[in-house]
């Protein structure tokens, strides 16, 4: 896969297979939530992603550094997160400590709640901590739910206001609990972006 890349590529661990027969090699790019509001003004998902990934730097401090990414970067399916970021020990830091990474799902659509539950969860195979990121006009039942299986699978849950993204107003329901990843995938999917989040 290193030598022959253009011939070969490595799905996974220990497995090789043909650029011909790889199954999204077809694939674009995920089609991004679009919310409708009542006076015919569209906001796409998308349009969250780097206020998200400048609140988790600034405000929550739980990354040096945060990108939007979204689409099919990574490849397969739920595998790319809508933000990623990092948190590296600074120069000055007495005690140095290895890099963290945090990954998030945005979602505009109440209906898809579930699935991005689902999809921040197979995010615990490359990152320390995960964050759901759904709207605050969510029903009770709902945030009910997904708040006690993000506290059971240690997901982190944040509301915001998705009519408005000047000023979502992210707020925090709970925090991530941290994990740690497989190292094998967390290389593979930051090699791909590596200039864009270490530079």
């Amino acid at each position: 896969d290193i030598r022959y890349s253009d011939k070969i590529y490595k799905p996974s661990r220990g497995l090789f297979k043909l650029r011909d027969y790889d199954e999204n090699k077809s694939n674009t790019a995920d089609q991004q939530d679009i919310l409708i509001q009542s006076d015919g003004r569209k906001i796409r998902e998308e349009v969250f992603y780097q206020s998200f990934a400048d609140w988790l730097v600034n405000e929550m401090d739980e990354c040096s550094k945060a990108i939007p990414l979204g689409g099919n970067v990574f490849g397969g399916k739920w595998g790319t997160p809508d933000v990623i970021g990092i948190l590296k020990s600074k120069e000055n830091d007495i005690i140095k400590f290895p890099i963290e990474i945090t990954s998030a799902e945005i979602k505009l659509d109440t209906n898809q709640l579930i699935t991005a539950f689902g999809q921040v969860c197979s995010y615990r195979l490359f990152s320390h901590r995960n964050y759901l990121v759904i709207p605050q006009d969510s029903s009770i039942e709902d945030l009910d739910k997904l708040d006690s299986l993000c506290c059971l699978f240690g997901v982190g849950l944040i509301l915001f206001n998705k009519t408005s993204p000047d000023e979502p107003g992210y707020e925090i329901r709970n925090r991530s609990q941290k994990f740690e990843p497989d190292m094998f995938y967390a290389n593979k999917n930051l090699k791909q972006i590596e200039n864009k989040l270490f530079s």
